[in-house]
């Protein structure tokens, strides 16, 4: 029982917040400095469990399991699901919206981390920074180097797809590389987008056949489903290569394993994958003309502490009348 909280009718009055996965100690520790709220850590994310577990709790944070109209029919008491991140296909939006069920993301706690993710990944294959670490361990030094081909970013154009705050962010880094930058979102104005220093195209295969970079920042759902495929891939030039941190699903990985292996393109970094965790027989396992991560283009200690305060404190603001509502998604 927490201070201040001593008689039965106070605990009634409680609200309850399903941590499902733990997150970092400093969002839990926002749920303690509020009296009023109290939360239990959910770590087995199985169906039969959250359909037996959730039914008891007035909020959930949510990180990758899924919440299904199976599980989420059986929480009457359920106001709120506050996302730890951006994207939210791993949620029953029809079930919610029919149900009054407000969904809440990380608006603003990521961006840096991810954009420094695609950058990482865009200097680690530009500079073949992993076949260098190969060959200096294979005791090889520059017996190959004449063999390996690396490109520099000064004077090369980034094609940022998405203009959230995630693209503003990446955006910045890239002209401090003295990089030129094309943005394709067509819900973001154009005069906002050159007053980051881009340029705005309406057209995706408009900036594919220019680019040197191509970088993903798109939700995941039925319009932007397999949109770079193996027809917008050629396209491209030949030495440019494709980042996705955003969600797998977007870039057809078959058709990018095809282009990779005709030498269509220099190579891709993926954080995201179609199905996670990736599956056994994926052939980009075997290619060396990409760099996988497992989604963790936000695990940096400092945005892991970030979005946790930010997915408890949305939750609290949520109750209490006062959320941001660039927090809320519009369903």
């Amino acid at each position: 029982m927490k201070e201040g909280f001593d008689s039965p009718w106070d605990r009634q009055h409680m609200k309850k917040i399903a941590i499902i996965e733990k997150i970092h100690e400093d969002g839990l520790k926002l749920i303690d400095s509020h009296p009023d709220y109290e939360y239990e850590i959910i770590n087995d994310v199985s169906e039969t469990n959250l359909m037996q577990k959730l039914p008891e709790f007035d909020a959930c944070t949510l990180r990758v399991s899924k919440l299904s109209s199976k599980i989420l029919s059986n929480c009457k008491k359920l106001k709120v699901i506050s996302r730890h991140g951006v994207g939210y296909d791993n949620v029953d939006l029809n079930y919610i919206k029919k149900n009054n069920i407000s969904l809440l993301i990380t608006a603003s706690a990521n961006a840096s981390a991810v954009a420094e993710h695609v950058l990482s990944l865009i200097l680690s294959l530009s500079k073949k920074t992993l076949r260098y670490d190969k060959e200096v361990r294979s005791l090889n030094f520059k017996a190959n180097s004449k063999d390996i081909q690396t490109i520099e970013l000064l004077g090369k154009e980034i094609l940022i797809a998405g203009f959230g705050r995630i693209g503003k962010s990446l955006i910045k880094i890239c002209l401090g590389f003295n990089m030129k930058a094309k943005v394709f979102d067509p819900f973001i104005d154009e005069n906002i987008i050159k007053s980051f220093g881009g340029r705005k195209i309406n057209n995706i295969t408009e900036g594919l056949s220019t680019c040197d970079f191509l970088s993903v920042h798109m939700p995941l759902n039925d319009k932007t489903r397999n949109l770079i495929d193996y027809s917008k891939i050629k396209l491209m030039k030949k030495n440019s290569i494709i980042i996705n941190t955003a969600r797998g699903g977007i870039i057809n990985e078959k058709d990018l394993n095809k282009a990779l292996n005709e030498n269509i393109i220099f190579g891709a970094g993926l954080d995201v994958f179609t199905n996670e965790p990736i599956e056994n027989d994926n052939p980009l396992l075997k290619n060396d003309k990409v760099i996988l991560s497992p989604h963790v283009s936000t695990n940096t200690d400092e945005c892991l502490s970030r979005m946790s305060i930010e997915t408890t404190k949305n939750i609290i603001d949520f109750f209490d009348n006062k959320i941001d509502n660039s927090m809320v998604v519009k369903l």
